[in-house]
This record gives structure tokens, C-alpha cells and sequence, in this order.
């Protein structure tokens, strides 16, 4: 595609001086291509195209290219970026729209595209066509889930409005608060309509959620509880803001309950699906969002009146029911008599039983206590048992001392560096009795490859053409240094070198034609007349005569 600020060449285009024999200019390709870029440029500097977008394609660098078609044709558009930011309507698939631009030619790929300067929507049909794409992607990507809308506060504290603060719409979402239940209300103004009117409305969604509760540092503005999004009537072009894809996704991701009160109860825009909450009308979503402090207080009084009467009620039951209970029972005194006797009969047995546990256990220690023998004989014992197995383990050792001093005495016998240096003298034998046997091997193997060597020049020798120029023969090149071979190569008129066998060459010339070959007498069926050759002229050749 074409730059967007491409230089526009004003060099003139001459037409080329036509060829001699014919009346037609030769063109060279680029200026062909100029030629059908100006004139093209010329006739359709500015046209009004009504068509369907087909593969609409935004490069990293934010042109945007696109298709226009109908039943019949097709046209390559461009976007370029600069324009992209002030189109009313973003380019999808499918859509129908007009576009105006002008029309130009891209000789890289030699088409035609169309450079679009504007674009709007092809009727109220292909709007509705567009808005009923998008509901259906959105929906396919859950953003109308019922089951992640949030709950709506019952009363919250504070309220924040997204609306335009001279409509009217404001003022009846505030008079109507005051009506029912006053709460502190913010209001982000935005434009409602026009082409800033959805990105204001996505950034006062945005703003309000990014409030931390307690309000930022340095400042007092609280967080709201509750967002209304609310615009008046108005035709679908009108509330064209409230369809766009970036003010439902923002409704969608908002973390803060919200409430769509866009137009009157028989619009619908697709903020209302994506928000937790729609309202027919701005005022029934201020209805909506708290309820009637006059009526909520006769409920509480009520309710307040009724649960006094239920807890007296209760209360006079249960001493009703505590009184006739108490009189079912006996005399407390006549219960705790009968106990209070046994408790002192297991108290006096309990004593008795402690003292007689006591005096089994004396008993039982003194007859453990004479079977127990005294520390200082077990004492003794011990150390009887240890100086027995001391002088035992004495023995032993001496014994395994003796025993290993007798083994290392025979084998240090065995060892000795005789063996070593027997086998030591012999390789050095062996070693000085084949140096001159290698020195023999090294001279013989030299001469056989001398005599090898001398054999193999002789016979390359024998095959080499200059002893056949040796016995009398001569090598016939041509100016290039080609071997001439055949008889068929030495064309009447050649030049020739004639190569002797010491190195010298004469020039010479082919006179005359190519003799034919005589016929074998068993291949000759009847002799033929001879035919007389034609007299050729003479022919002067320089420096030597004719090979044939």
C-alpha cells in the first residue's frame, strides 16, 4: 500500500519518441504506472462509495486496510492512521457503510484502492445489522452472563451519576432522591452524544471504580456504592454512544454495582444487557436505587411494635410455663436428704479402704526389700568378671601379634628385585637386536617404492603424445588450441597450427574439401560414372601450401 505521506512526484511525464518502422510510443513500466496513477487521481479525486466491509485488517502501525464489495466487484481501501482517529464509525466485518475518499493506484501491486476520508452507516438497517453482530460477539464472550451481575446495594451512601450536567435528566434523578431517601450523590459530567460521548461515558466508569474506598490521598471524595448510568430519549443514531464496544466492556468489568437508564422504556441499548441492572426511564432507576425513607420508617416503627408485643408474649409464656413446672416437682429438702446420708456412709468406707491399701503396700515393700542384694557385692562381682576378660583378651592379642609377625616374615622372603631386572636385561636385548633389523626394513622398503616410481614414469611416458610426435608424426590445432581429429573438422578456409615434436607450430590453411572414403570392393554392386569435380580457382596461402 502507498505511505500515507508519500511524496508526490511533479516530474512530467513525456511521452517517449515512438520506435522507427511504427507510429506506437514505447512506455517503460513506472511510467505506465504514473500515467494510470494521474489519470486515475484526475477523474475520481473525490467519490462517495457504498459497499460492504470484508477483511478489515489493522497494521501495528495503525492504518487500517480493508475491502469494499457488493454482488459485482471488489475495491482495496485504505485508512490511513490520522484518519482512523476521527471516523464515526469503526470498520467490522460485514458492515455496510458509504465511504468518501478519492481514488489512487498503488504500482507496487499495480491495483487501485480508494483512501478513505470518512465512512457512516448505510442506513438504519445496516445499524441495526451492525449492533445485532456486535450483541451477538459479546454475548458469545459471556459479557451478558446473568450470572455474574452483581447484587444492587439496598440503600446505598453514596451515588455516582455518569450524565450530562445541563439535561434534565440530572435534575430528576435528584429530585427524585430527595423524594425518597437523600444520599450523597457525584456526578461525572460527560457528553451523552456526539463523537467524544463514549469515550467520556467509558472514562467515567473507569474513574469511578479506580476510588479507593476512603477516597485518595489528599482528598475527601468517597467511593460510590451505586453507579447510574442515565441519558434522555433520543433516535438510535443518538444513543449510538451507549452501543459502542468500549462502554459495554467497561460496564461489564465494572466493580461497582451499576444501573443502565438509558432513554425512554422502549430503547434498548447494549449497555442495558452488559449493566447489573436496567431501567426503563432515569427517574425509576433513581427509584430503583433506594427506597422510601417515609415508608421505611413506618416499617421499622412497625416492625419495632411487633416485636416488643412478640418478646413480652414470650416472656409472659415462659413464667407461665417455668410456675407450672415448679409446682410438678417435690420438695427439694426431702431429695437431698436420702443423698446427703449416702454421701456420708461412702465417705467414712472410703477412709477405712485408704487405710488398709496403705498397710498392704508396707507390707509388700519389706518382702521386695529382703530379696534385694547389697551395691557392693554386685560391685564385686563385676570387677571379677572384668579382670577375667581382660586377661583373656591379653592372650589373645599376643597371640594374633605372633601369628601376623610369622606371615609378614614369609612374604617379605618372597620379595625380591631379581625377577624385575632378568626381564629388564632381556628387553633390553630384544630392543638392540632390532634397530638395524628396522634400519634393514626402512632401506629396502625405499628402494621397492624408487623402483615403482621409476616404472610408473616410464609408462606415463609411453602415453604421452610426444613420443608419438617423436617417431615423425604431427599434432594439428586449431587458433584455440583444439586438437584437430577428424576429417570432417578441417572445413575449407581453416586456420591451423601444426605442432612438432620439439614444441615449434606452423601456421597453415585447410584448402580444399574433405576426401570421401573409398568403398570396399565387396560393398561396390556396379561401378557408377565418375563425376568431374567443378574447377576451383586458385587459392594463394600464405607461408605454406595445402594438407591435402
Amino acid at each position: 500500500m502507498t505511505s500515507e505521506n508519500a511524496p508526490q512526484t511533479s516530474t512530467p511525464l513525456i511521452a517517449p519518441e515512438p520506435r522507427p518502422g511504427s507510429n506506437l510510443p514505447e512506455f517503460t513500466v513506472g511510467d505506465l504506472a504514473r500515467r494510470l496513477k494521474r489519470s486515475i487521481e484526475e477523474e475520481f479525486g473525490f467519490v462517495r462509495v457504498r459497499g460492504e466491509i470484508s477483511q478489515p485488517k489493522k497494521h501495528s502501525s495503525g492504518h487500517c486496510y480493508m475491502r469494499l464489495k457488493d454482488d459485482t466487484a471488489v475495491i482495496e481501501a485504505v485508512c490511513w492512521r490520522g484518519t482512523m482517529a476521527k471516523l464515526a464509525v469503526r470498520p467490522e466485518e460485514g458492515l455496510e457503510v458509504i465511504v468518501t475518499g478519492r481514488m489512487t493506484t498503488y504500482p507496487g501491486r499495480s491495483q487501485y484502492q480508494l483512501i478513505v476520508e470518512s465512512m457512516e452507516l448505510a442506513g438504519e438497517g445496516a445499524l441495526l445489522k451492525m449492533l445485532e453482530e456486535r450483541k451477538r460477539r459479546l454475548a458469545a464472550e459471556g459479557l451478558f452472563d446473568p450470572a455474574r451481575k452483581k447484587r444492587i446495594p439496598f440503600l446505598p451512601d453514596v451515588i455516582g451519576v455518569v450524565t450530562s450536567p445541563t439535561g434534565a435528566v440530572i435534575r430528576d434523578i435528584l429530585h427524585r432522591l430527595n423524594d425518597r431517601f437523600p444520599r450523597h450523590v457525584l456526578l461525572w459530567p460527560v457528553a451523552v452524544q456526539g463523537e467524544r460521548a463514549a469515550a467520556e461515558v467509558t472514562a467515567a466508569i473507569e474513574g469511578f471504580n479506580r476510588i479507593q474506598p476512603g477516597g485518595p490521598q489528599g482528598s475527601r471524595v468517597p467511593r460510590p456504592d451505586l453507579i447510574i448510568v442515565a441519558r434522555g430519549g433520543g433516535s438510535l443514531e443518538d444513543l449510538m454512544a451507549f452501543n459502542e464496544e468500549n462502554v459495554v466492556r467497561a460496564a461489564a468489568a465494572s466493580a461497582i454495582p451499576l444501573i443502565s437508564a438509558v432513554g425512554h422504556e422502549t430503547d434498548t441499548t447494549l449497555i442495558d444487557f452488559a449493566s447489573d441492572l436496567r431501567a426503563p426511564t432515569p427517574t425509576a432507576a433513581a427509584e430503583m436505587a433506594v427506597p422510601v425513607r417515609g415508608e421505611l420508617l413506618a416499617q421499622i416503627l412497625d416492625d419495632e411494635r411487633r416485636l416488643l408485643a412478640c418478646a413480652s408474649r414470650a416472656v409472659e409464656d415462659r413464667r407461665n410455663r417455668v410456675e407450672g413446672l415448679a409446682r410438678g416437682l417435690g420438695d427439694p429438702r426431702a431429695l437431698l436428704e436420702g443423698h446427703a446420708q449416702r454421701l456420708d456412709d461412702r465417705a467414712e468406707r472410703l477412709n477405712l479402704a485408704a487405710s488398709a491399701l496403705l498397710e498392704r503396700r508396707r507390707t509388700r515393700v519389706g518382702e521386695l526389700s529382703a530379696k534385694l542384694r547389697h551395691p557392693r557385692e554386685k560391685l564385686a562381682q563385676a570387677e571379677q568378671k572384668l579382670a577375667s576378660e581382660s586377661r583373656a583378651l591379653d592372650s589373645a592379642l599376643r597371640h594374633a601379634v605372633t601369628t601376623a609377625g610369622g606371615r609378614f616374615d614369609r612374604v617379605a622372603g618372597r620379595l625380591s628385585l631379581t625377577p624385575a631386572r632378568v626381564k629388564l636385561d632381556e628387553g633390553t636385548r630384544r630392543i638392540a637386536d632390532l634397530t638395524p633389523r628396522l634400519d634393514r626394513s626402512y632401506a629396502k622398503g625405499v628402494a621397492d617404492k624408487a623402483a615403482s616410481l621409476a616404472s610408473l614414469g616410464q609408462l606415463l611416458e609411453s602415453y604421452s603424445y610426444k613420443g608419438v610426435l617423436a617417431r615423425g608424426f604431427a599434432l594439428v590445432e586449431d587458433r584455440d588450441g583444439h586438437p584437430v581429429t577428424r576429417a570432417d573438422q578441417a572445413t575449407p578456409g581453416l586456420a591451423v597450427n601444426i605442432v612438432f615434436a620439439d614444441d615449434a607450430k606452423v601456421a597453415a590453411t585447410v584448402d580444399g574439401s574433405v576426401p570421401k572414403a573409398e568403398m570396399k570392393p565387396e560393398a561396390q554392386a556396379e561401378p557408377k560414372p565418375e563425376k568431374k569435380a567443378a574447377p576451383r580457382k586458385p587459392r594463394v596461402v600464405p607461408v605454406q601450401g595445402s594438407l591435402f
